[in-house]
């Protein structure tokens, strides 16, 4: 039942439409990065007051693509058992970018459950173009715009930028298949509280009509994300209005990761011609959200999943 899609639609709606840096040179992406090898992000997906699985965003190590040293992000999202007789979602999706996050480098996107499938767009900075292949078969070259970055990527960028109430903010984003100019509006800052405690964050809608799918046939459909208001800017909360519910996406879990200082850089370069077999570390091991465990950290009452 197609209609059944909360995790695979919140999460990488929300990435493909949430814009990155811009004009910040080497130097301050360098000294200011608000992330670091080893974060890890997890996030409950309720359809209605119905717990329908996890998605989980991860910053992993650095990496060699096709010569250039690249960063490495993931995001896997995968169903809870009882909700696979519904729908199951098992699905990874890899970006990779210049250490500058000027431009992305290769994106992959893998899918198992109704079907599988494996995506790899390979993006070509001398020619202007992302080279787009499913299951294998390529299709058409896609051009690009400067300082395009691919779904995910996008995302990571994002958290360069500073947040101001009333603003608008505008990207190139490109998933192989075309590069569109993404938009997004900071609304408000609010406090809100969620699993985790209390937070301080900023309100932005990103447009959904260039989404297309469910976002496209639902008349009134809305995406909605608070970012904490600090110098991280994590996403603690995503809500979604379309024709099929509301589902609501919410951070149970936040690991800091190990720092900048600790990266080692592969030494096999990923060749986009020779991918991975398609079972390589498709999602993290996820349990049902029964026990958590409390930490505190720098003050902060975190809720962790075992």
């Amino acid at each position: 039942m197609k209609s059944f899609l909360p995790i695979s639609i919140i999460l990488p709606a929300l990435l493909l439409f949430l814009p990155p840096v811009f004009g910040a040179d080497a130097a301050s992406i360098k000294k200011n990065v608000p992330f670091s090898v080893g974060e890890r992000l997890t996030f409950q997906v309720k359809w209605a007051f119905i717990p329908a699985g996890e998605a989980v965003l991860e910053v992993l190590p650095l990496e060699n693509v096709s010569g250039i040293q690249a960063r490495h992000f993931v995001l896997t999202a995968r169903t809870y058992p009882f909700f696979d007789l519904i729908y199951k979602v098992r699905r990874r999706i890899d970006g990779y970018t210049d250490m500058q996050m000027k431009r992305s480098l290769l994106y992959r996107k893998r899918k198992m459950g109704e079907g599988c499938e494996e995506i790899i767009v390979r993006f070509d900075w001398e020619k202007g173009v992302a080279w787009y292949s499913r299951l294998g078969t390529p299709g058409d070259a896609v051009a690009l715009l400067s300082g395009t970055l691919d779904p995910l990527s996008v995302f990571y960028a994002f958290r360069f930028r500073n947040l101001k109430e009333n603003t608008s903010l505008r990207s190139p984003v490109s998933d192989g298949k075309r590069c569109v100019i993404g938009a997004a509006r900071v609304i408000r800052r609010e406090k809100i509280r969620g699993v985790l405690g209390s937070f301080d964050t900023f309100l932005v809608e990103p447009e959904v009509k260039k989404i297309g799918g469910i976002f496209k046939k639902s008349r009134k459909a809305r995406l909605q994300v608070w970012i904490t208001a600090d110098e991280k800017r994590i996403p603690v909360r995503v809500k979604t209005r379309v024709a099929v519910g509301s589902f609501v996406a919410e951070l149970v879990s936040y690991e800091r990761g190990v720092g900048q200082t600790s990266v080692q850089v592969s030494e096999a370069p990923i060749d986009p011609a020779s991918p991975e077999p398609f079972s390589y570390r498709l999602y993290p091991s996820m349990s049902e959200p029964a026990a958590r465990v409390r930490s505190v950290s720098r003050g902060v009452s975190l809720w962790r999943a075992r």
